[in-house]
């Protein structure tokens, strides 16, 4: 049995929405002074040192360090929105230092990653997921997971 619902990304252009290891996330990079950038810049080149505007998009590095973590335990107030009627869920949030970009990012952790999984300096990969899904859509996003963890 197929799946009839249409994959679609959350922020459309920041990653590939490829499985398993082919996910990449999407960044750009400035032809004049090789600065790359996460989330992606098409416009202008965001290095105040440089005059360049000519953008290319590149794939980040889908391995790095964990450069720091933290969890979500309680609903954001206004004016993040949410389901009032449905139960919050705990999530926890990786900042990863790409060493090849020279940048640090940050995405959730995949889901069954706790912050007792996690070290700063740790190695994590960029994993596909499933953010939420309805009737008609699977709404996809990236995930952080721990290489000690991997499947």
């Amino acid at each position: 049995m197929t799946d009839a619902r249409t994959r679609t990304p959350v922020v459309g252009g920041w990653f590939t929405d490829a499985e398993g290891p082919d996910i990449r996330l999407l960044g750009t990079r400035c032809a004049a002074c090789s600065s790359v950038f996460f989330p992606r810049e098409d416009s202008f080149c965001r290095n105040p040192g440089c005059e360049g505007g000519e953008l290319e998009e590149v794939p980040l590095s889908r391995r790095g360090h964990v450069w720091s973590y933290t969890d979500g335990r309680y609903r954001p107030p206004a004016p993040y929105v949410s389901d009032p009627h449905v139960e919050w869920e705990p999530y926890v949030l990786v900042a990863v230092e790409l060493a090849a970009e020279r940048m640090v990012v940050l995405g959730q952790a995949a889901p069954g990653v706790s912050t007792v999984d996690l070290a700063v300096g740790m190695e994590v990969e960029v994993v596909p997921g499933v953010l939420n899904e309805d009737a008609g859509t699977t709404w996809t996003t990236w995930y952080w997971r721990p290489l000690e963890v991997a499947e």
